[in-house]
């Protein structure tokens, strides 16, 4: 049984040489995270290093470049690990100079200046909080109020009370972007966004094959979302911030509302931030961990993601085999109880759609094995995973960047083949692929879906019941 949701790692030192990325490819991940926030200096050699895999797995491997967005973070320390202790005094100012054990680069002069005594300064996804008990100048003394508080470089910064969402790109973004191309990046994910507006302006930036991920990480984004998943291909609900920006314990329900939204209008989504946070350190998850990515396979989400637990982890295989594993038998369970988990599209008066949801009660037929699209944008093989059929998911398409991208989508496996030229063509194609299916056999339906005349972004107009009459 091979498992439906996807996984991304995201890149780090603990996961550059040859032999882990492969690892973890086989492991079960399908897309790894390029984090713009921090330094990507030599990311092109392990670009190269991935594609190399991907050719030697015949894996198609789906690139995030994760843009920085402008999320507050402190500047870089000694060592990249200092231990502050409890009520120990802490200084933030604007001083250019590596911070250490008694200090930090704090580069938002603007909230400095506004910060009281009293206020909270958040560090690291909210993990660790300071308390303003002075202020000179550009020079902001705290005390320390967490336990076991380990500071490292350019982690975030949250200031509750203070409005940071905005609604443009950063030059640091925009010339991220064009990095991301360069790099043959197959996604976009925009951090902080409030409204649908970023990803407008992101979108005249970007390549057409290139899809775009909207972070969910404040109220104002909760606010706006209906308008933000339908300007963009993909949501990240990235816990984290977005827990301190709401509190931790109205997460659980956000997170189950914002899978059944994204399910109801066709778009897939990401449940990211601390889903093995322990694994970090340990080589074991603990049985929380493992019920809270059970839950979010549960619940209908596309694609789960380690950030830390690959990037800087001490135990990043066992980390991805232990997401994978936990995957495979909640989908396990899925299956064998599938009435019950039978995702709800809105429909409406977009035809392409229409023919595209007639595929549903066919897909959920027993008989029918397979479900093949050929598909030159991606759009309807996105709209078939969106329906959760029990069928297996081939989207054909020449355009390799559109086989990585879709790759990232629930249950969906990327062909890269070249284009048919007619529908005799494209049923040779579809019988060389079954051919090769091992698990199809003789009598078995597969359902094929395309777009008359063929070559046509947005045509898909045509669906064919295939059986099967040899092996």
């Amino acid at each position: 049984m091979e498992k439906k949701a996807k996984i991304i790692a995201t890149l780090g030192p603990a996961i550059y040489t040859d032999t882990k990325l492969k690892q973890l490819v086989n492991l079960g991940v399908d897309a790894f995270r390029i984090n713009f926030s921090h330094n990507t200096d030599g990311i092109k050699k392990i670009v190269t290093k991935i594609r190399k895999i991907e050719r030697s797995t015949n894996k198609k491997i789906a690139l995030i470049a994760d843009l920085q967005g402008v999320k507050l973070r402190i500047g870089k320390i000694k060592e990249d690990n200092q231990q502050i202790k409890f009520n120990q005094k802490y200084i933030f100012d604007t001083k250019k100079e590596i911070g250490d054990h008694s200090r930090i680069n704090f580069p938002y002069p603007k909230i400095l200046k506004k910060l009281k005594k009293g206020n909270k300064i958040l560090i690291d996804d909210g993990k660790f909080t300071f308390v303003v008990t002075n202020k000179k100048g550009l020079e902001v003394t705290t005390i320390c109020k967490s336990q076991n508080c380990s500071m490292r470089s350019n982690k975030s910064i949250h200031v509750p009370n203070f409005d940071i969402a905005f609604n443009k790109l950063t030059s640091k973004d925009k010339k991220d972007i064009k990095t991301a191309i360069k790099l043959g990046c197959n996604w976009i994910a925009l951090s902080y966004l409030k409204n649908e507006r970023l990803i407008l302006e992101a979108r005249k930036l970007i390549k057409k094959d290139m899809g775009i991920i909207a972070k969910i990480e404040n109220q104002h984004a909760l606010k706006n979302i209906i308008s933000i998943i339908k300007a963009t291909d993909s949501i990240m609900i990235a816990r984290g911030d977005l827990a301190i920006d709401i509190g931790h314990s109205e997460v659980p329900k956000v997170q189950l509302s914002l899978i059944k939204k994204c399910s109801q209008f066709s778009k897939s989504v990401i449940v990211a931030t601390q889903m093995l946070e322990s694994m970090i350190e340990n080589n074991t998850a603990t049985r929380a961990e493992i019920n809270d990515i059970a839950t979010a396979i549960f619940q209908g989400a596309d694609t789960v993601m380690l950030s830390a637990e690959a990037a800087i982890g001490k135990f990043p295989t066992q980390a991805v085999s232990t997401m994978a594993q936990t995957i495979l038998s909640t989908e396990k369970y899925k299956k064998q109880h599938i009435e019950d988990f039978k995702n709800s599209i809105i429909p409406n008066k977009d035809p392409i759609k229409s023919i595209l949801l007639s595929v549903k009660d066919i897909a959920y037929n027993p008989d029918v094995k397979a479900i093949i699209v050929f598909s030159n944008s991606g759009k309807s093989v996105k709209l078939v995973s969106a329906m959760r059929p029990a069928a297996k998911i081939f989207t054909i398409s020449p355009n390799i960047n559109v086989c990585r991208q879709v790759s990232l989508l629930w249950g969906v496996h990327s062909i890269n083949s070249r284009d048919a030229n007619g529908w005799k063509d494209m049923m040779s194609i579809s019988k060389e692929i079954i051919k090769k299916l091992k698990f199809i056999k003789k009598n078995d339906f597969v359902v094929i879906t395309a777009g008359l005349p063929f070559g046509r972004a947005g045509m898909t107009n045509m669906i064919r019941l295939y059986k099967v009459q040899s092996k």
